[in-house]
């Protein structure tokens, strides 16, 4: 999925991932369940046959990494700048990116961040619980950036129904 330039589109994505970010918050989380959360990711992506890195972090630790085949490196470094937008700003990488879209400028633009420690790309998400906010992130690197973040939403979703 690319990102739209209709404005009328723009908003109607950014309103859908708002309302995910609303509903997909966790109860509790722990190390453990960052591994259940990590392997319910990496068997959707094995499914599909994705070729994706996914990364669960809380509070900075990593807790979960796996590089399936047809990643490299760079998908690494592409995972560790959209979780930092997500530490920094508290909401999937992808919304940061397209709520600047939206007022007509770019996130490379307008927050003077260093591009290569922060990328408002879509993947990243935060890991949030209740009573409590974010505590973390769990990303996915290898595909276009609405399909990274869409497959996060889908592992979040079964993950959440498990």
């Amino acid at each position: 999925m690319s990102v739209p330039l209709n404005p009328t589109d723009l908003a109607e994505l950014i309103q859908r991932i708002e309302d995910e970010e609303r509903r997909l918050v966790l109860t509790r989380f722990d190390n453990d369940d960052a591994w259940r959360l990590g392997c319910t990711l990496t068997e959707l992506a094995r499914t599909r046959r994705l070729p994706v890195t996914v990364d669960v972090r809380r509070a900075g630790q990593q807790l979960f990494h796996c590089a399936l085949p047809g990643t490299s490196a760079d998908n690494d470094a592409w995972l560790r700048r959209k979780s930092r937008v997500v530490d920094r700003f508290g909401h999937s990488s992808y919304l940061v990116g397209l709520r600047h879209l939206a007022r007509g400028t770019t996130f490379e633009e307008k927050s003077r961040l260093d591009p290569d420690r922060y990328a408002a790309h879509g993947g990243a998400f935060p890991i949030t619980v209740a009573g409590v906010g974010v505590i973390g992130t769990v990303a996915v690197s290898g595909l276009p950036q609405g399909e990274d973040h869409r497959l996060v939403v889908d592992g979040l979703e079964r993950f959440l129904a498990a």
